[in-house]
């Protein structure tokens, strides 16, 4: 109706943030609204507008191989698809993304504050123009890892969304403090733990039909201490185990709860289900290195399988789970289901072999990733630094830092 509505989603890792902007997301999409997504990224909290780069490559359908020439009309659509203003909006937005544009709109020639201040404002009337005059949801994932640009951004969207049929769902952790509380159309959320009952229901929900001993019920409960994602982990990891096999009840004959081997804590619940992939384990392990979101393109090219093979085994570490594919192989791109998977499989690997992944990442980054070596300097940086490279981590990040004096 036009009003539109900020809603900041707080709590600790595996309270059920990203679950509740997923089910809201599907239920959107469900009535035929648009919905956009934005990313935070640990590995990119210094990468000037990193989540709105990199959604935008994705609205607009970039390819690697795509041309400058390519790539400018697959913005230019995505921009008259939103705002319909393609030739004030498209030249600042391709300047942003690091696309050429040749003689197309002439030269921006303002000085460099202007110039972002132009752009800002051209990226969050892209953001904030409806598709088709329908009602939007804008989701912003893990806002405690933002760029300060894109805060800068945010705030400026908080108060522009206000009288528009927009939606703004942000999820952080509680150590990220926007400082809002003024907002009169903000409502801000933190989630707690789930009580005894919640979590019992929320196993049983879990176990899809496998019985389970009310003993060993209340067992993952009491360890799993009102965490979301622990309880359905540690419950997984049950379901998997040998521990209730040769049972038809779900309690294992002979032995006492206190010596089923459940574990702990939420580490151990991720770190058993990852030991249990067998092979595939590696290919999370490979994934992990290159970060929370990988493409099959740069696991292969990193990888010691061979392209079968390599193929089977990303079909069995995304049957369990852990790791969700969009796309179709070999254009497929894979995300951990929670940032606390990312970590369990990258500190499963051993600190040489880690070092020897994190080198051969950046090399082929290097070399055949052209648009990351450009777009994203502090990534490669990144892999050459834990690689053992620090010469060519500094020149990377130097360009990195040059990059985001730019913006």
């Amino acid at each position: 109706e036009g009003e539109g509505q900020v809603v900041i989603l707080g709590g600790e890792p595996g309270i059920g943030k990203s679950r509740l902007g997923q089910a809201l997301r599907e239920r959107v999409e469900r009535e035929a609204n648009p919905c956009a997504q934005y990313h935070c990224s640990p590995y990119h909290t210094n990468s000037a507008l990193y989540p709105f780069i990199r959604q935008l490559e994705l609205a607009a359908g970039f390819g690697r191989d795509d041309s400058e020439p390519t790539k400018l009309e697959k913005l230019e659509a995505t921009v008259d698809e939103a705002a319909g203003e393609v030739s004030a909006v498209a030249p600042l937005l391709a300047r942003m993304l690091s696309i050429d544009t040749g003689d197309r709109y002439g030269s921006l020639d303002v000085p460099r504050r202007k110039a972002k201040q132009l752009t800002l404002e051209a990226l969050i009337n892209h953001i904030v123009t409806p598709v088709n005059g329908q009602a939007a949801v804008i989701i912003f994932e893990d806002a405690h890892w933002v760029d300060p640009t894109s805060q800068e951004v945010l705030d400026q969207l908080t108060t522009r969304i206000a009288d528009q049929r927009l939606l703004l769902l942000i999820t952080h952790r509680p150590e990220y403090d926007p400082g809002w509380s003024a907002l009169g159309h903000l409502t801000a959320l933190m989630l707690t733990r789930l009580g005894r009952r919640e979590a019992a229901a929320m196993v049983t929900g879990t176990a899809t039909g496998r019985p389970l001993a009310p003993a060993v019920r209340d067992e993952i409960v009491a360890r799993a201490d009102g965490v979301p994602l622990f309880v359905e982990e540690l419950t997984r990891t049950v379901i998997e185990s040998d521990i209730l096999q040769g049972t038809d009840d779900g309690d294992a004959p002979g032995r006492s709860i206190s010596e089923l081997s459940i574990p702990s804590t939420l580490r151990g619940s991720l770190m058993a289900r990852l030991d249990r992939l067998g092979t595939a384990k590696t290919v999370a392990q490979i994934g992990a290195c290159i970060g929370r979101e990988f493409s099959h393109e740069l696991v292969a090219a990193v990888s010691p399988f061979g392209a079968d093979e390599l193929d089977e085994l990303l079909v069995r570490l995304t049957a369990s789970g852990l790791v969700l594919r969009s796309g179709v192989p070999p254009e497929a791109v894979y995300v951990f289901r929670h940032a606390l998977v990312q970590n369990a499989a990258y500190d499963s690997v051993l600190r040489r072999n880690r070092q020897k992944l994190h080198a051969a990442i950046a090399a082929t980054l290097e070399e055949k990733f052209a648009s990351v070596a450009e777009l994203e300097p502090d990534t490669i940086a990144g892999h050459f630094f834990k690689g053992g490279d620090w010469a060519k981590a500094l020149a990377y990040y130097r360009q990195a830092a040059e990059s985001a004096t730019r913006a």
